[in-house]
């Protein structure tokens, strides 16, 4: 006779197959995962009631009572896995909420209260988190376990249909292999797709989540970046509506400044305006000068807390590609309400400047005004007026260029770093194919804005120190120790003899950049000065600018693209008691965590924009592969050397395995692969004709090769020996951030 099912009534369940509510009750209330394993011990299963516990669970799957998981485990159909991905999707007031990474059904994901009591507000718009899910009265609490970087769940590539089934092919140059792939969803061979990885290599699948099409087409690339870098892309209804509410507000109660004529000077292709510059002498003391930087009052439209400053928060900056912008703030915000377009009204918070004819800040203060911009130039039409001497705008630029003479002086006294390191522009043409790729020219309208912006950055800096008000510096430390010593070492390689000081300026470099200007080694000893700089980044405590060679430094004129700019903006409202938008304590007190997360985006999209850059940039050499071009080497290690096409960019190896039957030693202080035979050598700086053997626009990677080819080699270690001392080995693509040479990274 068959036994009854036993439904447990409380406690542990009793021995005996359960019927279909012992098994959801007995999975709802259990904090871990659950299985038919841990279904069967906990009901002293055994033999033949397992088969039929199996056949149970078949059964309640097919009519929807139970759900299966991740790694067999089940949950209640409909429900959440005890054990699952969740996204936030929305913080506030310290509370972050999240729904699941992945929900297949028909109805509106559940939101879960994501339960952190330990670090409250610790997250971010976007952030994945590995949880614990526990059922709280009629909804969810998430415990976290794990953050998830989307590096780590995802991977980025183009799917191949072979004979033994389908593959992705990473776009990330640095992937070793190819990634099998189990289930390829929509996604067609050649589509560029995210598949979720499972298992571990050898035995490693992946499965694809979202199919982005035609890796190819136009606009691809910087899509790539995205994904790729886990940029935040998408502003969420709440952020969206609210810019839209916030846009639409009226000015509020304002000092006039719209009588005087300010001008923004932007690139020709700028997508936003939040900059604009006034200047003229001082009527009561000869040879000073009055002059008014006028920022955008992003804190005035952006509200400590709101779903706008989440969103901005958790994107930390905007991300500029050839063919478009992330932006950090919804467009009806960054392109309109907040950008100081010619001849609207705008909102700006002013910093008036006080300048004596040697350039010094003699004092400075901030009001909230409302300025009428009277047009939006280009860094070329301000240079052709001034240089021709007429134009329209003559009369505005004239006295902007007279205290920018002054501002030039206390630059020049303070000597700081003077690299030049050439930017590369993207030109598209309608249909978002490259038309060409060309260095920006840098003109003396360029620093002109350069120390515009510097004096008013300076000022936001002391300004807040003065009040003892939280502030977000921008930090570039001096370089260790150990780095100055190992290009002193490698400066002695080209008969250059650096005597170093106990102290270490800025002026040291620039005068071992002069003395290498004019020659053959100004390219490749300008390289070795940039590496040997450190990172510069963002931090509550004031360490003071290197590059610059200033004491005290923020970032305050660029809020409508850097949270950074925003939070002193904030905290110059509050100190200065100007209204509305200020800074709020908890937001003071966290800052720390902001910096560090600033700094991170910052980084992120630095790298975007550059392999963005790569990809085009081996996208227009592809149709040149066979092809002699003239290169430059960038880097030489032992397995090679690296080099990048002149005018365009894009490093590409030579892999020593290519350069013939000779023996090379490689010499790292000096950067030098040299043959033992012949004592052909190849070293950073070295210009030299090379067939372009590869370009991949996908990963953006390039392969060179002698014109008169190679034979094959023997085994590295026969080919290649070290000799030279420890030194500094090139690494093309992880060089340092120039500190103020490029607008944007002031």
């Amino acid at each position: 006779m068959a036994r009854p099912p036993r439904r447990p009534s409380s406690g542990r369940p009793q021995p005996g197959l359960p019927d279909r509510q012992a098994i959801l009750d007995f999975i709802a209330t259990q904090k871990t995962s659950v299985g038919k394993r841990e279904i069967a011990k906990a009901f002293g299963l055994h033999a033949q009631d397992k088969i039929a516990l199996k056949a149970l669970l078949k059964e309640m799957m097919e009519a929807g009572e139970l759900e299966q998981g991740p790694g067999r485990n089940l949950h209640k159909g409909g429900g959440l896995p005890k054990v699952t991905v969740i996204r936030v999707v929305d913080v506030g007031d310290g509370v972050a909420i999240a729904v699941p990474d992945r929900w297949e059904h028909g109805t509106p994901p559940p939101r879960l209260r994501v339960i952190e009591p330990r670090r409250r507000a610790a997250f971010a718009l976007g952030d994945r988190l590995l949880a614990r899910i526990e059922e709280q009265g009629s909804g969810y609490a998430a415990f976290p376990m794990k953050a998830l970087a989307k590096s780590e769940e995802f991977v980025l590539g183009i799917l191949r249909r072979e004979a033994l089934g389908w593959r992705l092919v990473p776009v990330d140059k640095k992937a070793r292999s190819d990634l099998a792939i189990s289930d390829p969803g929509e996604g067609q061979a050649g589509d560029l797709v995210l598949a979720e990885p499972s298992g571990r290599p050898p035995r490693q699948f992946g499965r694809v989540v979202e199919v982005l099409g035609d890796p190819f087409q136009p606009r691809a690339f910087s899509l790539i970046a995205i994904h790729a870098k886990g940029l935040p892309h998408r502003f969420d209804e709440s952020a969206l509506a609210e810019a839209d509410r916030m846009a639409h507000q009226p000015l509020g109660e304002r000092e006039d400044l719209r009588a005087l004529p300010f001008l923004t000077i932007d690139p020709a292709d700028a997508r936003d305006h939040d900059d604009a510059v006034w200047a003229a002498p001082d009527p009561d003391n000869e040879g000073h000068f009055r002059a008014i930087v006028a920022i955008a009052d992003v804190s005035f439209y952006v509200r400590p807390g709101s779903a706008l400053d989440r969103a901005a928060r958790s994107r930390g900056n905007s991300v500029y590609f050839p063919d478009r912008v992330v932006p950090m703030l919804p467009e009806v915000l960054s392109a309109h309400a907040c950008s100081l377009i010619e001849g609207e009204d705008r909102a700006v918070l002013a910093c008036h400047l006080h300048v004596d004819d040697e350039g010094k800040l003699l004092s400075w203060r901030f009001t909230r005004a409302a300025i009428r911009c009277v047009a939006n130039i280009a860094y070329e039409e301000a240079q052709a007026t001034m240089d021709a001497g007429n134009g329209a705008y003559l009369p505005v630029l004239q006295p902007l260029w007279t205290c920018w003479a002054a501002l030039k002086k206390a630059r020049d006294a303070r000597e700081p770093l003077a690299l030049e390191l050439p930017e590369k522009r993207v030109l598209l043409d309608e249909a978002g194919r490259i038309a060409g790729i060309h260095v920006r020219e840098h003109l003396a309208a360029h620093q002109l804005i350069e120390d515009y912006m510097i004096a008013a950055n300076v000022a936001a800096a002391k300004a807040l120190e003065k009040k003892k008000a939280p502030c977000i510096f921008r930090c570039h430390e001096a370089p260790s120790r150990e780095k100055i010593v190992a290009l002193r070492d490698y400066l002695e390689t080209l008969g250059q003899n650096v005597a170093l000081g106990q102290v270490v300026r800025p002026a040291v470099f620039n005068r071992i950049l002069s003395r290498a200007k004019g020659g053959e080694s100004y390219e490749e000893v300008s390289q070795q000065v940039l590496r040997t700089q450190t990172q510069a980044y963002y931090t509550p405590d004031n360490v003071g600018h290197f590059g610059l060679a200033l004491g005290s430094y923020a970032h305050f004129t660029s809020p409508i693209r850097r949270y950074a700019d925003l939070v002193v903006h904030r905290s110059l409202v509050s100190a200065h008691r100007l209204g509305d938008g200020g800074l709020h304590a908890e937001e003071g007190k966290a800052l720390g965590k902001t910096a560090e997360h600033i700094s991170m985006t910052e980084r992120r999209a630095m790298e975007a924009e550059r392999d963005t850059i790569d990809r085009y940039v081996a996208a227009y050499l592809s149709t040149r592969v066979g092809e002699v071009v003239k290169t430059r080497i960038t880097g030489v290690a032992k397995f090679g050397f690296f080099a990048t096409v002149d005018g365009l960019g894009g490093d590409g190896l030579v892999p020593v395995s290519t350069l013939g039957e000779e023996r090379f030693v490689f010499d790292e202080d000096a950067r030098v692969l040299e043959g033992v035979a012949t004592g052909t050598r190849y070293a950073v700086g070295q210009r030299l004709d090379l067939r372009l053997a590869e370009a991949n626009p996908i990963t953006g990677a390039l392969r060179f090769e002698l014109p008169e080819g190679g034979s094959p080699a023997g085994p590295r270690r026969d080919r290649v020996r070290r000799g030279g001392p420890k030194g500094l080995t090139p690494r093309p693509g992880q060089s340092r951030v120039p500190p103020g040479v490029r607008r944007g990274r002031r």
